[in-house]
């Protein structure tokens, strides 16, 4: 079997640190991997004021799947790089899923979060209106469509349909976001009449946010919106081991070019070096990775490695980021 063409984006701060472990854990499980180094991120746009080229863009095309270590650092302003880089690469490659697993065996936590990925407040609509004057306006418009949502809605309905418990609830903000709200809620119902064994049920997002601390162990597959997603998901690697827990895979179900994998936490400039880093959420995007390439021996091999690491009784180091790669490897 040939190699599988990875690229990699280790990206800034701690991302080559935790990239470089996954890779090495991957490899260590069976997966072969040819794989191709990218310089993006703010290391990047600091030495040449570019943050993506379309002719890199059309190089990622051909690669088989991404590998993101983080991107971030103090120097460049906030949203430079978050959408000349990730939003971009999450628009042109048509990455529509934001998958999030949630996991930790002790508390009995086992939930998926879906999260539409490329429209809402994400999708850029809005402007400012007598900019810098007391009379400043700035708008920021959701952007909903009845085939992003229900794309969106069906895939999670289809990842349900495949647990053990067949469990998936809408969430969002239905009584007050009355247009998109609605456009949700009326796609979700309809789409459900094709899965008439998928059991359902919808949370406000404040709702949810309450039960993600109390009674997480009541979801199973969640599906909402770009923006309640994004915060929703950072809640759920806190209440399932931390950050250094929480992986993501930005999903392209057709298949049309190739999906993105990272960890959700950031780049910790302050950590550089200091072998500080939890490579873990890097490795179980990596395992996310292979399970989406056909690798799903190796990736199950990986995630029962890293579901070692939560219990102290197999004596698995807290440190530092290469000891703990080190491990996990060897049980792979």
């Amino acid at each position: 079997m040939s190699a599988h063409k990875i690229a990699v984006l280790g990206g800034d701060g701690i991302g080559p640190e935790v990239t470089s472990v996954a890779l090495q854990v991957m490899r260590a499980a069976g997966a072969s991997l040819d794989t191709t180094e990218y310089d993006l991120g703010g290391r990047r746009y600091l030495k040449t004021g570019e943050v993506l080229s379309d002719s890199v863009l059309e190089e990622l095309r051909g690669y088989d799947a991404i590998m993101l270590g983080a991107i971030g650092t103090p120097e460049v302003a906030p949203g430079i790089l978050e959408r000349g880089l990730l939003l971009k690469l999450r628009f042109e490659l048509d990455l529509y899923i934001n998958q999030r697993p949630f996991v930790w065996p002790a508390k009995n936590i086992d939930m998926i979060v879906i999260r539409e990925n490329t429209e809402g407040t994400y999708a850029g609509e809005g402007g400012f209106l007598r900019k810098g004057t007391p009379h400043e306006v700035a708008t920021q418009g959701s952007v909903n469509t009845r085939m992003g949502v229900e794309r969106c809605i069906r895939y999670a309905f289809d990842l349900a349909r495949g647990r053990l418990r067949q469990h998936l609830t809408l969430v969002h903000k239905t009584n007050v976001l009355t247009f998109s709200g609605d456009l949700w809620q009326r796609t979700f119902n309809e789409v459900h009449g094709d899965y008439p064994d998928v059991a359902t049920a919808y949370n406000h997002i404040d709702a949810a946010c309450i039960y993600f601390v109390d009674s997480p162990t009541r979801y199973d597959i969640i599906v909402t919106d770009n923006l309640f997603g994004d915060i929703l998901t950072d809640l759920g690697g806190a209440v399932s081991g931390g950050v250094g827990l929480a992986s993501s895979g930005n999903l392209n179900p057709a298949r049309t070019g190739p999906s993105l994998f990272e960890p959700v936490h950031g780049s910790a400039p302050d950590i550089v070096g200091t072998g500080k880093a939890d490579p873990r959420a890097a490795i179980i995007s990596g395992a996310l990775l292979l399970d989406w390439i056909g690798e799903s021996a190796a990736a199950a091999r990986v995630q029962a490695a890293v579901d070692a690491t939560l219990d102290p009784a197999n004596g698995a180091p807290t440190g530092p980021t290469t000891a703990i790669g080190d491990w996990i490897a060897a049980r792979v």
